[in-house]
């Protein structure tokens, strides 16, 4: 019985390898595990009578083998492009697979029982006379190089010269996202000529993974090395005997590759970091960054010229692939930008496959099916980047699907997004969560700022970046529920072919808190309605010259965010802005690159609204010939950004009656020229940031009224020639950034009252401006800002 299960399944599981592509990988791993099975069955009445083995181990089995059939008669059901199903049942396989070890661990013991006995007798003997065996399946030793290696001399030249040739260099930290070729490179490394007369003998390969067992680690080192193996008590222990080892008098260099570090083992990489020595060496590949250790080192993706060999070889494009369009390999490798596991992945896929199938799975492509969703092999590979994250770090990764592929992600979005989906409490803290998934790999965050001056709150200079690969992870992510369960909710709308189940009213109304809708050029505008009674977070993301808001907003009662871009090249008309007004819970608006004839030309008043920022709009006339102030329309406002909006000459002198302000930014307005005389009336005014103004030319004597103003920005206002001669006046001012301020000459003698002011960040050319008050003001720190001219922001970003 047991023996015709065992068969009837590896039939099912040979036919499903040949004919389902989605779980290929899996179902031959699966295989794997049946052959090693195979032989053990065949004489399985004996071996039971031989060795006892107990009945219902082998009704376990038998058991556990069916279920097996039955999960591969499910998986023969699935559609290729169903995702959620093909998650789901990806993961129970992986589980089942999981599960068949323990049988078939139990097989493999009793039938070694009499041999180990043996060894253990030896092993006891050797002990007692002081013997220790080196290991001779240790696990330091190099593997083996893949066949074909391609992109990594020059990676390979970078490391040789850091870490045979740098002095001040012993620790190279390398990092990049799984699948990028960090082993390989490091394989390459200990392999070249040059590094193996370096350290001959003393190379140690340490395979650490997500759960490193430190005690085998530290052994196999004790063995290889022909010491006597030490007793471990405790991980403290460990750590110290790991130490000692490192420490030892070693005559000869020695370098140790410590290979896939997971984050939350920075206690090793600290260990080895404070035991290095004029004779170490160490090499650490790690998906995440160890801040404050080492040298770091990203490595980066391949170029066209390596993506295309390494395709060719997974796809065995020969002589006999003649038949496949050179356009079909370029289409998939702009889909795979330079990411090696996925064109390994891929190419392995249609390796032999007949043209119709190149043919369709670039046309799935185009009309916007993810490579994920017919690449089980690479989802799961990269499904382990995100098994152990911290559930902030992950919800934060996640939340980058919402923004369009190839686009810079604003951080001052991002901040709109979490400060009202996670209750952050700062800026600050926002902006950490983009510097954790940095260090994870998990995006890059960019910074074009000039100056190197940090801390000072301003973030507008601030992006953030993502292989389309890892978008797809995040979107994929989100698909791995219903819909209408889903937390988030990511719509790309092609022209106007709206989701199946939006046209048909399917599965509603919807639990998304957030709720992000793409669409490109062709679409008309033409809105389905849509119920989504909990989204508190709405981004809006468009490429037409006219756009209107859902009407179906009126229904969102709990929206805090509403995020609205137009990718287009030139400023797009937005209308029914109104809509929002109907919404009781509205904290943050961001508006990019679209044109405002008039903010207020249809009555709107946003009682909650704490925040609106309006990046790369036409807001010239957008507060005139309002039918309702400002003030009015929105009473509470707390924080106003204006960033590059060009044809803003004047600020309107009716902001200086949004009582409430605290924070006023207008920045890279460069025909700004004048302020409101008004201005000292905003007296909850905390922050007044003129950054990058270049047109203004003074500020409004009023300012001596600001009386709560704590930081002043005008850094970068070449045309401002004098300061206010009260400015002393603002009594709670404790910064100022001046920098590039080249026009000013003399400082009024007010400064003099300043006694708050703590720290000016300005030139060479002005420091001495400020020195000569220095005996007036004691506790006054002068920065001289550095310039950081970087223009790599401007290409493609890699990581």
């Amino acid at each position: 019985m047991l023996e015709e299960v065992f068969s009837e399944l590896y039939k099912l599981l040979k036919e499903l390898i040949i004919k389902n592509l989605m779980f290929k990988a899996l179902l031959k791993h699966i295989k794997s595990s049946l052959d090693d099975l195979e032989p053990l069955l065949k004489d399985i009445e004996n071996s039971n009578k031989k060795l006892a083995l107990p009945a219902e181990e082998l009704e376990k089995l038998k058991v556990h083998l069916e279920e097996g059939i039955g999960l591969c008669q499910k998986c023969k059901k699935i559609g290729r492009w169903n995702v959620y199903k093909r998650y789901k049942y990806s993961k129970k396989l992986i589980g089942w697979d999981e599960s068949l070890q323990r049988p078939l661990q139990i097989l493999n013991v009793q039938g070694t029982r009499d041999m180990k006995a043996g060894l253990v007798v030896m092993k006891n003997l050797e002990k007692a006379v002081g013997i220790e065996r080196p290991n001779s399946e240790s696990s330091l030793v190099v593997p083996k190089l893949p066949p074909l290696v391609v992109g990594l001399d020059l990676p390979l030249k970078e490391l040789k010269g850091k870490l045979l040739k740098d002095k001040n260099v012993s620790m190279v930290v390398l990092t990049a996202p799984g699948g990028c070729g960090k082993t390989t490179l490091a394989t390459k490394f200990c392999q070249d000529k040059d590094v193996k007369d370096t350290f001959k003998d003393n190379i140690f390969f340490v395979t650490v993974s997500k759960k490193p067992n430190l005690e085998n680690i530290v052994q196999d080192l004790y063995q290889r090395k022909g010491f006597r193996v030490p007793t471990f008590q405790s991980k403290v222990s460990t750590m110290t005997l790991l130490q000692s080892f490192l420490k030892e008098d070693w005559q000869n260099p020695f370098l140790i590759v410590l290979d896939d570090v997971w984050s939350g083992s920075e206690d090793l990489v600290q260990t080895c970091d404070e035991s290095i020595t004029e004779n170490s060496k160490f090499l650490v590949t790690s998906r995440s960054e160890f801040r404050g250790y080492g040298f770091p080192h990203r490595l980066q993706l391949l170029d066209d010229d390596n993506a295309m060999k390494l395709f060719h070889h997974s796809a065995s494009l020969g002589d006999k692939s003649s038949h496949i369009p050179k356009d079909l390999p370029e289409k998939i490798l702009e889909r795979c930008k330079g990411f090696p596991l996925a064109i390994e992945v891929v190419g392995r896929s249609l390796r032999g496959q007949p043209l119709e199938t190149w043919k369709k799975i670039v046309c799935k492509w185009s009309k916007g099916f993810s490579l994920l969703d017919s690449e089980t092999q690479l989802l799961l590979c990269l499904e382990k980047t995100l098994e152990d994250e911290m559930v902030a770090i992950k919800e934060c990764f996640l939340d980058l699907g919402s923004f369009p592929e190839d686009q810079r992600i604003p951080a001052t979005a991002l901040i709109d997004v979490w400060a009202e989906l996670y209750d952050e409490d700062s800026d600050v803290e926002c902006v950490a969560n983009l510097y954790e998934l940095t260090k994870r790999s998990l995006a890059n965050l960019v910074v074009t700022r000039k100056d190197k001056i940090e801390g000072d709150g301003y973030y507008s200079e601030h992006f953030v970046t993502q292989h389309d690969v890892l978008r797809e992870l995040a979107i994929y992510n989100t698909k791995k529920e219903p819909v209408e369960d889903r937390k988030r909710l990511i719509i790309d709308i092609c022209g106007d072919n709206l989701p199946k189940w939006w046209r048909e009213q399917k599965h509603q109304p919807m639990k998304a808190r957030l709720l992000s809708i793409t669409t490109d050029e062709g679409f008309s505008t033409k809105w389905h309605s849509m119920q989504m009674p909990d989204v508190e977070v709405l981004i809006l993301n468009f490429q037409t010259k006219n756009y209107a808001l859902p009407e179906s907003v009126v229904n969102m009662g709990k929206l805090k965010t509403v995020i609205v871009t137009n990718y287009g090249f030139l400023p797009a008309e937005l209308s029914n802005l109104q809509l929002l007004s109907s919404l009781p819970f509205l904290k943050r608006i961001r508006l990019e690159r679209i044109s405002i004839p008039s903010i207020t030309k249809n009555p709107i008043q946003l009682a909650s609204l704490k925040k609106i920022s309006l990046f790369m709009c036409n807001i010239g006339q957008a507060f005139n010939n309002c039918s309702i102030s400002i003030s009015s329309a929105f009473p509470n406002l707390e924080e106003m950004n204006i960033d590059y909006c060009s044809d803003l000459i004047e600020l309107p002198a009716e902001v200086c009656d949004l009582s409430k302000l605290k924070k006023l930014s207008v920045t890279n307005c460069h025909k700004l020229s004048a302020l409101p005389e008004g201005i000292g009336k905003l007296e909850n005014l905390e922050l007044l940031r003129l950054r990058s103004c270049t047109e203004l030319s003074k500020l409004p004597t009023s300012m001596k009224n600001l009386g709560k103003v704590n930081f002043l920005d005008i850094s970068d206002c070449f045309s401002i020639k004098v300061l206010p001669e009260d400015i002393g006046e603002m009594s709670s001012l404790r910064k100022i950034n001046m920098r590039q301020c080249s026009r000013l000459q003399e400082l009024p003698p007010s400064v003099m009252d300043l006694e708050q002011l703590e720290e000016v960040v300005c030139d060479e050319e002005t420091k001495y401006l400020w020195e000569s008050f220095s005996s007036c003001l004691n506790n006054i720190r002068i920065i001289v800002a550095k310039e950081n001219i970087n223009l790599n922001w401007l290409h493609k970003t890699q990581f």
